[in-house]
Formats: structure tokens, sequence, C-alpha cells
């Protein structure tokens, strides 16, 4: 089914099946309005992969202040104000393949506005049984695992050592 004019309504926002993050979106822009379009179409991308996204968290806005002369010398009380706003937002990505998540980071990327600035997190699992190839790689290294007759072997060559 195409739904011709789609971008004139919200995204459509797939349900999480088990709650396990796959990466984290952080956007900033000094202009909302871009900022805001471009969370609508990261929201439709993430739609048309079916990957399960939060809606957009509005991230505390920073402030900056600085104050410059007008003049040069004596015109000390003649000064101008700036102030520059950095708007932020997030979104995090839920339950789905790293390579689905990689193909829409990297439509995201290639489609960024002007004056959006992105950063990614991302989360990898360890498949299962990596604990315990851990504990017997480090087991292995170790004297601990070794037979009876190394370790007398080993003692004997010690007590040589040392007469």
């Amino acid at each position: 089914m195409i739904i011709h004019g789609r971008s004139l309504y919200p995204p459509s926002y797939h349900p999480r099946t088990h709650s396990v993050p796959v990466a984290q979106l952080q956007f900033r822009a000094y202009h909302p309005r871009f900022l805001e379009l471009y969370m609508h179409f990261v929201g439709h991308a993430a739609a048309a992969l079916g990957i399960p996204i939060s809606r957009p968290v509005y991230l505390p806005t920073q402030r900056s202040l600085w104050t410059v002369p007008r003049g040069p010398f004596v015109h000390k009380k003649s000064q101008e104000n700036f102030e520059r706003k950095v708007h932020k937002r997030a979104i995090k990505a839920w339950d789905a393949d790293p390579e689905v998540v990689d193909r829409w980071v990297r439509y995201i990327a290639r489609h960024t506005m002007p004056g959006v600035g992105l950063r990614v997190t991302r989360w990898k699992r360890a498949p299962p049984g990596i604990g315990q190839q851990m504990v017997d790689a480090a087991v292995g290294s170790t004297r601990l695992g070794s037979s009876a007759d190394n370790v007398k072997a080993l003692a004997k060559k010690i007590v040589q050592q040392e007469l």
C-alpha cells in the first residue's frame, strides 16, 4: 500500500519486542526548525526499515553568552551582547539487526541537513557462551590448569636452582 504525501503525517513507531537497545543518536543544531524537520525525516526512515525507535527526547539547550566592546580604547561602556543556543535531541533505537541499523545510520548521514550535527552510539552484543570462553582462556594461560606432573617438574627445577 502506497500512501502519497506521507511526510505530512508524523512517523509511525514500531513497538519494541525485547527492549534491547541497539543505538542512540544525538542531534545538535543552532536552528530548532531544521532540527525538527530532520528528526521527522529520521523517524520516517526508521519506520520504513522497521526499526523500533523512541520519540525524540528534548535534551537541555546549551546557551552561550559573550560580550564584545563596540569600539576600541575609551568606549568601554558601549558593548554588544551575543548569544548562541545549541538545541539538542536524542533518539534511541531498539531490537534491530546491526546490519539494518548500520544501513539506517549511513542513509541518515548521507542525507543530513546542513547545520545539523549527528553523533551515533552503537551497542554490539557478544555471542552466547563468550563468558565461558574467556574463563577457559584465562585458566589456560595460568599454571592452575596444568597437570600435577608439570607442577612436580617445576618444583624440582626451582629447588635445583636454589641449591
